[in-house]
């Protein structure tokens, strides 16, 4: 058996590429964007090596991919699961606006703004579209099963995926200007008013 460079199988074994990947994520939110990544001081906030590192990864772009990958997990399919446990069309497509609006003002999450910025980057670029064509289909199915023919479902869906992405930018970039209290709750339903009408 070969050995593995940079330390011991014991040492290594320690940390998963999940945390690597996770780290990775916070590094991209906290530090506006790829520039972040970096891996020394991935390590030391994980109290690792940079052989532990190389044990899960081959270079730096395969750990910003597993980043990507943990972002669409967490914030595209395990949403889409919560939303799943409503029976009825109708109540999911209000979970899932309920759920994301919510999660954009009591969270302001920056990552898909920061991730926006670092739009050319090609990983980046392929994970964005993977999540907006996720999410719009997974929209589509909704409106679908609520009777819209499919070009209506699409539109309907379009509506809803670009007004969550306004939503989110505001309250990243201008969180006085959206509604609070029992106004939000009022604009919800407004809006939820015009995509289930």
């Amino acid at each position: 058996m070969v050995p593995r460079p940079y330390g011991t199988v014991r040492s290594m074994a320690r940390l998963k590429a999940d945390d690597w990947a996770e780290a990775a994520l916070t590094a991209i939110r906290e530090g506006g964007g790829l520039a972040a990544v970096a891996v020394e001081p991935l390590a030391a906030r994980l109290g690792a090596t940079k052989g532990s590192f190389y044990w899960h990864f081959t270079n730096r772009e395969a750990l910003i991919e597993a980043a990507l990958a943990r972002w669409e997990e967490q914030e595209t399919e395990a949403v889409i699961l919560l939303v799943n446990e409503e029976s009825d069309p109708r109540a999911r497509v209000r979970r899932i606006m309920e759920l994301t609006f919510r999660a954009a003002v009591d969270r302001p999450d920056p990552i898909e703004q920061v991730l926006l910025a670092d739009a050319a980057h090609p990983l980046v670029a392929a994970a964005l579209h993977r999540v907006a064509e996720r999410r719009l289909a997974y929209l589509v199915e909704l409106f679908t099963d609520l009777g819209h023919s499919e070009e209506e479902a699409r539109h309907r869906a379009l509506l809803a995926y670009t007004t969550y992405l306004g939503h989110a930018q505001l309250a990243h970039s201008a969180p006085r200007v959206l509604p609070g209290g029992p106004a939000a709750e009022r604009y919800l339903e407004t809006v939820l008013a015009g995509l289930l009408r």
